[in-house]
């Protein structure tokens, strides 16, 4: 599963789906267009790690987002690299679980729909 993960493949498409959802940077301060060059030139050091087992994503970055009530709430922004590998994560694991839970999501749906009526 780890070779699936850091395939070439796998990560362009995670890549693409981050950088078309743009989003804030994390604490490192990196923007999303500065993705492509910072993985043409670290990308397999990252791919070496995962596979080791060593690479940990960095803190999380907090901000206070409004809500209508005038409260805040704090919202969690991780890296863009990490929002890749978590990205390229879920498009692994997703293909694997989801068979097992759309029969479950249909009958709460229906459940629900049927409760409104």
């Amino acid at each position: 599963m780890i070779k699936e993960l850091i395939s070439k493949e796998n990560l362009n498409r995670a890549y693409l789906k981050v950088y078309r959802n743009r989003g804030a940077s994390g604490v490192d301060g990196m923007e999303v267009h500065e993705l492509s060059r910072h993985f043409a030139h670290y990308g397999e050091q990252y791919a070496l790690q995962i596979a080791s087992g060593t690479y940990y994503p960095l803190a999380i970055k907090g901000i206070e987002i409004p809500k209508s009530n005038g409260k805040t709430r704090l919202l969690g922004v991780p890296t863009v690299v990490d929002r890749v590998f978590q990205q390229a994560l879920h498009q692994v694991l997703e293909p694997l679980f989801e068979k097992d839970f759309m029969p479950i999501v249909l009958v709460f749906v229906l459940s629900v729909t049927r409760i409104k009526r």
